[in-house]
């Protein structure tokens, strides 16, 4: 929880326009939900630059999935996948996780769910982010520039 007060801050103090700030920090969160493992900052670093999108932001965005959130994040992506493309959430459940066996035969038929799913979850995520953060920074830089 502390993280996710030190990320918060972290963005509320980044330097730009409330919704130039709040783009950023959306595609950052749409990259939390990216199905492809072990990409996230080198595609977090790479969009910003060529958008030149706030690195901080974006980077807080994508660190939201991070060890304790990932199981959690593409969990809930493989089930709502599941649910668009009318897989049955039972196959979750029989995933044999043996290091011996039919593991990546009972993963197949989750494929597409998982990315269907986790994409549909980022851009939600992403579109709820932008709107957060361009609301809060907008009222908190606006009650700013008032002064006392």
């Amino acid at each position: 929880m502390r993280r996710l007060r030190w990320l918060a801050r972290l963005v509320l103090q980044v330097e730009g326009s409330p919704a130039r700030v709040a783009v950023a920090f959306g595609t950052g969160i749409f990259l939390a939900f990216f199905p492809i493992f072990g990409i996230h900052t080198v595609m977090a670093l790479g969009l910003a630059w060529a958008f030149r999108l706030n690195r901080v932001a974006v980077l807080a965005g994508t660190f939201m999935n991070n060890p304790w959130t990932m199981g959690p994040i593409y969990t809930t992506g493989t089930l709502v996948g599941c649910a668009l493309l009318g897989v049955s959430p039972k196959s979750v459940s029989e995933v044999g996780w043996s290091l011996s066996g039919p593991t990546l035969d009972s993963l197949r038929s989750l494929l597409w769910p998982f990315v269907v799913g986790n994409l549909v979850l980022g851009v939600v995520a992403a579109a709820i982010a932008f709107f957060i953060v361009r609301t809060v920074l907008g009222s908190r830089r606006s009650r700013t520039a008032e002064g006392p």
